[in-house]
């Protein structure tokens, strides 16, 4: 663990650049905070203080494009999901049968890991993190894997 007034020096000589950075990058000021306080977590966790102090601007830059990332994962996969509207105007057993459709496809067409992670979050109700859990697998890979298999699914639907 990281000495306390090393962190904190690192602290106040570092923190309104930090922010800067991550609020420009994120335009979110929630999420620069978070960022800049996962590094300093991690910092204070570490034996070995940075070396310099263009190290804290780096890994806030190399966060930020990682949380970006993954808010553009996620909004891609939002997209690729049917609005409740779409379904909720169809009879039930004309949704049943789109249902089964869907279910039937998923087990003849999908390969693994995109089958199991599939049934797992709308099967089984998991979170995208939760799946990731259980398959040991990095939670953007899980979400990759389900934005493909949803968007083979529309594109088989679709003709």
């Amino acid at each position: 663990m990281l000495d306390k007034r090393i962190l904190e020096q690192l602290f106040r000589r570092n923190y309104s650049e930090m922010i800067h950075l991550a609020r420009v990058m994120l335009g979110d000021d929630g999420e620069a905070e978070d960022v800049v306080q996962d590094i300093f977590l991690r910092i204070a966790d570490s034996d070995i203080p940075p070396k310099n102090d263009s190290y804290l601007l780096t890994a806030v830059r190399n966060a930020c494009l990682n949380e970006i990332r993954q808010m553009q994962l996620h909004e891609r996969v939002k997209n690729l999901l049917p609005t409740e509207n779409e379904i909720d105007q169809q009879p039930i057993d004309k949704q049943q049968e789109q249902l089964d459709n869907i279910s039937a496809f998923v087990d003849e067409q999908l390969e693994e890991p995109q089958r199991s992670i599939f049934h797992l979050r709308f099967d089984e109700d998991l979170t995208i993190a939760e799946i990731a859990r259980r398959l040991g697998l990095n939670p953007n890979t899980a979400y990759k894997y389900l934005a493909q298999s949803i968007q083979k699914i529309r594109n088989h639907f679709k003709r």
